[in-house]
């Protein structure tokens, strides 16, 4: 509901939620215990969840109110971001429920529809909640069956009805059909929020802002300009204990047709009308409908396998070696591709897009990478260490903006140029941290504004990019083998030097 009172240009009141709850089911496992239930203490603790705000948990376990609020405690006093304060944990722990019962148990829905009753009553949560199902993708059918039969999913003209459904969306571009049908039947389109986490970071959104706030950067951001583009998504941990979600997934699956496509988007993107949801899905449809695939994959895609390897130096096992995993899979923790993008902005600049586990450390970036000066007026030796300009948007961990040119070395004889960085951190420019993707995202999800969260054409557009590439590496052998604790498989780099290119090295 919108503050009569507020004028537009005061930026001092936040968004704040109306009265609502959100309904957890997964609450055992990792994502909601490392990011949901500390970003909703952390939008409790900054003020942006009314005092009423309730949450219940869904799961088998046969606990208590009273143990399932230990166990958001617990998850709070670990990952949350801002201090822990008892008055906060207070507020929200009188609205902690839990119902016990199976994903596939009608009766555990009742009793869930009771809960959410009472709380509307108790708590004044005016029929409004979210249901986040923080489950395996093969469980969303069964879930949104169970609510859609039990009524959990009606709204009223008086109160809404929500559903946050984590990625991946499918597994390809008929299953991601399938299941925008399913949630169709159950939720209205403006009622799904599709989380893609990437798109709540404060780095990411700040892709847009640099580009369409700057004057000085638009008439660069052209194929006149641009040599090429690279995504790069590495980790430097292995599949820890996912053996389950991960194998017969993969990297590709797992970050590039989600993460890497929208960084994509974001960075080739025309300038949107305004900032509202419509606008700015709409240019990134265009770039996405755009994307063309080159002629032959075997040049210009690569995948591979981390094997066993020191980390930290720490030895680890290969992916074959982890538990659970089949020691015959073909499935990747490595993957990069090349991407073009069919328009007047872009045509000739390669994108490069690439993710991998167990790489040389942990960091997200989009760099743009120039075209060399087209006249050096300097000699061959002068110039030896100097390569393209660059702007590299760094995502994580180390959040910021590094722009890298030539400059003249001092006190030499001659003059000699070589490469130089210019540094943005947000650290140590702003006084306030960056809140979490999932702060963002959550308290998004339960004001109703969806411009960070991706509708089913963006979700269909990415299958249709990736499908092809999956298509073709069934039909090849065993993935390409990788060291742990290195950058990825050789053939990587023999990909880019077909094209007369470089890695960057993050």
């Amino acid at each position: 509901m919108t503050n009569p009172l507020r004028n537009s240009i005061d930026h001092r009141l936040p968004r704040i939620a109306g009265p609502c709850g959100l309904v957890l089911f997964g609450v055992t496992g990792d994502l909601a215990r490392k990011k949901v239930m500390p970003a909703i203490y952390d939008l409790a603790n900054r003020g942006f969840l009314p005092p009423g705000f309730s949450l219940v948990g869904f799961a088998r376990r046969d606990w208590a109110d009273e143990d399932f609020a230990q166990i958001v405690h617990d998850a709070v006093r670990e990952h949350s971001r801002t201090p822990f304060r008892e008055e906060t944990w207070k507020q929200l722990s009188e609205g902690i429920r839990f119902v016990t019962g199976d994903l596939d148990d009608p009766a555990a829905y009742s009793e869930l529809s009771r809960v959410v009753a009472d709380l509307d009553l108790t708590r004044g949560t005016g029929g409004n909640h979210a249901f986040y199902l923080s489950i395996p993708p093969g469980l969303f059918p069964v879930v949104l069956e169970h609510l859609k039969s039990s009524g959990l999913a009606q709204d009223t003209p008086d109160s809404w009805r929500r559903v946050v459904v984590e990625k991946p969306f499918g597994h390809d571009l008929k299953s991601a059909r399938e299941l925008n049908d399913l949630v169709g039947t159950v939720f209205e389109t403006g009622s799904v929020f599709r989380i893609d986490h990437y798109l709540g970071k404060e780095t990411v959104q700040n892709i847009m802002a640099v580009r369409f706030a700057n004057a000085m950067f638009e008439p660069l951001w052209n194929g006149n300009y641009v040599d090429n583009v690279q995504i790069t998504m590495a980790e430097d941990i292995g599949i820890g204990g996912r053996a389950g979600y991960y194998d017969g997934i993969g990297a590709a699956r797992d970050v590039i047709q989600n993460h890497l496509l929208q960084l994509l988007a974001l960075t080739a993107m025309e300038e949107p009308l305004n900032f509202n949801a419509a606008e700015v899905r709409a240019e990134k449809e265009k770039v996405l409908s755009a994307v063309r695939l080159p002629k032959d994959l075997s040049l210009h895609t690569t995948r591979g396998q981390y094997s066993q390897g020191w980390q930290g130096g720490i030895p680890v096992p290969g992916y074959l070696q982890e538990e659970g995993i089949d020691p015959n899979s073909k499935t990747e923790t490595f993957a990069a591709m090349r991407v073009d993008i069919d328009n007047r902005r872009w045509a000739g600049v390669p994108f490069y897009l690439r993710t991998g586990k167990r790489l040389g450390r942990r960091v997200t970036e989009v760099a743009v990478i120039f075209k060399r000066a087209p006249h050096l007026p300097f000699s061959v030796d002068s110039v030896q260490e100097l390569g393209n300009n660059a702007l590299v948007f760094r995502i994580q961990p180390d959040e910021g903006i590094t722009v890298r040119f030539g400059s003249k070395v001092p006190d030499t004889s001659q003059i000699e140029v070589r490469d130089v960085t210019m540094d943005f951190q947000y650290g140590e420019t702003f006084v306030e941290s960056s809140p979490e993707a999932y702060e963002r995202l959550i308290l998004d999800v339960l004001i109703g504004d969806p411009p960070l969260f991706p509708r089913q054409v963006e979700v269909e557009l990415g299958w249709k990019i990736l499908d092809p590439v999956l298509e073709y590496w069934a039909t090849q052998g065993q993935s390409e083998q990788y060291v742990s604790g290195g950058w990825g498989p050789h053939s990587q780099y023999d990909m880019l030097a077909r094209d007369g290119r470089t890695w960057r090295r993050p």
